[in-house]
């Protein structure tokens, strides 16, 4: 079996034990996970924000225009190629509309006064972020040039007059970003997805983070790495609350708090 082979066996048998185990919110036993599965995560109807940008994401879908990709993080395992069509790239590394309008709904939900996002890629998530907090800032940041210039056209596009796009390695950039904020309201890391970066993003936080913080882990089951890492962070002494939906985990710091970890369908 090829390595690539493993990891999609693998991946499906997590997904499939994760439905076996995961609970929806009539099994949270939590007033908190409750209500945020019953009024945020299990939100599906429509909102006017959504329309504007899925217009969006079928514009990259028909954009054979093709860029250099600088990869610095675990790379796609779908294609090592470094030049890709824009359209290739949107079919294979964007959220998918479900998931990225999950994350529109807790920043509502959580109304950060900054957000920070690790992985901007052609900057359909960062406009869902965008408009679900037009009153915040947001800074986003992509280590590809050519992908930030596509997400940039984008953010043009869609009107966003929030969000600052910073270009370069996450190592170098996130630090700075932290050392400036006074603190970190809600960080979506979505890069670099090894077990040490990971790790390395997580503690950088932690000098900033607050009762009402949320930091969101993307792909926590994208290899043996991040499955570690994430058993890392749900074990560390300041996190409270983790909910793991597989395709993301959440992660608070809520003081008075019983510890607890939730499984949640999604």
């Amino acid at each position: 079996m090829s390595i690539f082979a493993a990891m999609v066996f693998n991946f499906i048998s997590d997904y499939l034990k994760h439905r076996l185990t995961a609970k929806s919110r009539h099994g949270t036993h939590s007033p908190f996970v409750y209500k945020l599965t019953d009024e945020v995560i299990y939100d599906f109807k429509s909102k006017n924000d959504y329309k504007s940008i899925e217009e969006q994401r079928k514009k990259l879908f028909n954009d054979d225009s093709v860029i250099t990709v600088t990869d610095l993080g675990a790379g796609s395992q779908l294609n090592k190629n470094r030049t890709k069509r824009v359209s290739q790239i949107a079919k294979n590394a964007l959220k998918k509309p479900g998931l990225a309008q999950l994350i529109y709904r807790l920043a509502k939900d959580s109304q950060p006064k900054s957000i920070v996002e690790l992985g901007t890629c052609l900057g359909i998530t960062t406009a869902y972020l965008s408009k679900a907090r037009p009153e915040a800032k947001i800074i986003t940041i992509e280590g590809c040039p050519e992908t930030a210039k596509v997400a940039a056209r984008n953010f043009e596009d869609l009107g966003l007059q929030n969000t600052e796009l910073q270009v370069g390695n996450f190592d170098l950039l996130f630090p700075k970003v932290i050392d400036q904020a006074d603190q970190l309201d809600f960080v979506y890391i979505d890069g670099n997805h090894r077990k040490e970066a990971t790790l390395d993003y997580f503690k950088w936080c932690l000098p900033k983070v607050h009762e009402g913080s949320l930091l969101i882990f993307d792909d926590i089951y994208w290899s043996k790495g991040m499955k570690e890492a994430w058993e890392e962070i749900k074990a560390h002494p300041q996190v409270t609350v983790t909910i793991d939906l597989f395709w993301i985990g959440l992660v608070y710091f809520r003081k008075g708090q019983v510890k607890a970890h939730f499984k949640i369908k999604y």
